[in-house]
């Protein structure tokens, strides 16, 4: 076999690699919808509570998490809140870009255990869309919330936690393969 054409099947291994990983997010996504695991909530804002049950209360546990090689910090207002159902909460989440240039984030949420996720409404999520952070900036990001007062009365405590991604390189490509249509 000739060195060209080893090079060119290596070549077309490494784009494969890359488009492989570029469609992990989107693949995972689906699979967490079409199986309902790992506490997947919905991106899209939910009604107004329509009353407050002052019987019981409902301890949620706030975690971040940060991907592999992204800088800066990324940290809730509080790790853990008492809550009634229906009663709407508003947390606040701080991000911070140390580098000079700027990133587009990407928060990907998750709920445990997963069965809680049906029962978590927001009505406000710096989640339901990408998020601009300049080069030495701090951005707050607000989640508002309500726990459904149908939450299964066995669920006494659950975790929501986030991870952050930068997708500043994937923005970069969508933007520069728009085909001159945005323009």
């Amino acid at each position: 076999m000739s060195i060209a054409k080893k090079a060119g099947q290596l070549g077309l291994l490494a784009v494969a690699m890359f488009g492989f990983g570029f469609a992990l997010v989107p693949l995972y996504d689906v699979f967490c919808d079409i199986t309902g695991l790992n506490g997947k909530t919905d991106n899209i804002a939910a009604a107004a509570a329509k009353g407050v049950s002052e019987h019981r209360q409902i301890t949620v546990e706030f975690i971040t998490y940060q991907s592999a090689g992204l800088r800066g910090e990324f940290t809730p207002s509080v790790q853990r809140l008492s809550v009634h159902p229906g009663e709407m909460h508003r947390v606040d989440f701080t991000v911070t870009n140390p580098g000079i240039s700027g990133q587009v984030l990407r928060a990907i949420p998750s709920v445990s255990p997963g069965r809680a996720a049906a029962y978590l409404r927001k009505t406000e999520c710096f989640c339901f869309q990408e998020q601009p952070l300049d080069g030495r900036a701090t951005a707050v990001m607000p989640m508002t919330f309500y726990v459904d007062e149908a939450l299964p009365a066995d669920i006494e405590v659950f975790t929501l936690s986030y991870t952050l991604y930068d997708i500043s390189e994937q923005v970069a490509v969508q933007g520069g393969n728009d085909g001159g249509q945005n323009g």
